[in-house]
């Protein structure tokens, strides 16, 4: 069982932004060590982008990264879980960014 962090962002009319966290978690894994864990995706009014591959610090410091983003929507955060959590949604609440 391995740390997971979903982070959540509120859906907006554009989403234009979803491919430039896209590009920019690319560079956090390079950057960080992190790993997407799966494939973003909209789940009813969110936009959930999946992170594991280090420890939960550094991941909530990805997570931070990322909700700071210049045009992503605010409201953004973070579901602290594991790898094995049956659905999306389960584990910890963590208002983004962290300080």
């Amino acid at each position: 069982m391995a740390a997971l962090v979903e982070i959540h962002f509120p859906m907006t009319a554009d989403d234009e932004w979803i491919d430039d966290v896209g590009d920019f978690m690319i560079d956090l894994e390079e950057e960080l060590g992190i790993e997407e864990y799966d494939d973003g995706e909209e789940y009813g009014d969110a936009y959930i982008f999946f992170i594991a591959g280090a420890s939960e610090r550094t991941l909530l410091a990805a997570a931070s990264r990322v909700a700071t983003r210049d045009g992503v929507p605010a409201g953004a955060f973070a579901m602290v879980t594991d790898t094995q959590a049956p659905q999306f949604g389960m584990g910890r609440r963590v208002q983004l960014p962290v300080r």
